[in-house]
């Protein structure tokens, strides 16, 4: 007889090895028919069968599967790559976490196809939804290079709040000018904002007769883009990194 432990969190054998993105439910009810998943070391026929994931110990061709709750990581995204969890033509920023037990992971927030920098990928809803509030006031910190001079007066308007060319409102942000080439009519600079409307930083250049030209977001709260990740690498958050993010939007 299977001794499988009666939990109080039962789950399906299915769909707890789906989540730990082991292969698709169709995959796994052929594998379990094959005799190729164990539980407590004992074959199960039958992927439908209910398991405790925090106690049953679930083996797939020999190699434990361990329950991973929740993950999270650090991407340095790169250029020409999208900000979305599928896409049937275009390749995702979750296609370059290779590592990730789980397949509910998801971005939090959302950088523009030709944008680099941070980007948090979770599956803590919980968190992703504090880190993306308005009223949480989490800053988000961007590198720009601008086509255009900018100015003290720009400055001051960003200070103040801007409205779009649209008509919508949006948070002051703090504008720092790091360099300016007269000759070429360009400027590099670092804003920091508090929400995240769609092509916020762009749209807020263009509201003052500016263009961004290249974007980078630097940091998220707490959590600074890590300078060892080059674009398209990543690593899981430190315990640390993690907590600090959770007192940061408590």
């Amino acid at each position: 007889m299977l001794a499988i432990c009666r939990g109080v969190y039962m789950k399906r054998l299915d769909k707890f090895l789906v989540e730990m993105s082991v292969a698709s439910r169709s995959t796994i009810k052929d594998m379990a028919k094959k005799g190729r998943i164990t539980v407590n070391g004992e074959v199960v026929k039958a992927s439908d069968v209910k398991i405790d994931e925090n106690i049953d110990v679930v083996s797939v061709d020999g190699q434990v599967i361990a329950f991973s709750d929740m993950e999270y990581f650090m991407l340095n995204k790169p250029a020409g790559v999208i900000t979305a969890t599928l896409d049937k033509k275009a390749k995702t920023v979750l296609d370059l976490i290779d590592e990730r037990t789980r397949n509910d992971l998801f971005p939090v927030g959302r950088l523009d196809k030709d944008t680099e920098g941070l980007l948090l990928i979770t599956n803590d809803g919980d968190l992703a939804h504090r880190l993306l509030a308005p009223k949480k006031h989490v800053d988000k910190v961007y590198y720009a290079d601008i086509d255009g001079i900018v100015t003290d007066e720009h400055i001051r308007r960003f200070a103040e709040g801007l409205t779009l060319l649209d008509g919508t409102p949006v948070m002051p942000g703090e504008l720092t000018v790091l360099e300016t080439d007269m000759a070429k009519n360009t400027s590099k600079i670092q804003l920091t904002i508090h929400e995240g409307k769609f092509h916020q930083v762009k749209r807020m250049f263009e509201a003052v007769g500016c263009s961004v030209t290249y974007l980078k977001r630097l940091s998220m709260g707490p959590l600074g883009l890590d300078a060892a990740l080059a674009p398209g690498e990543y690593r899981r958050l430190t315990d640390e990194e993690i907590n600090m993010l959770k007192e940061a939007t408590a």
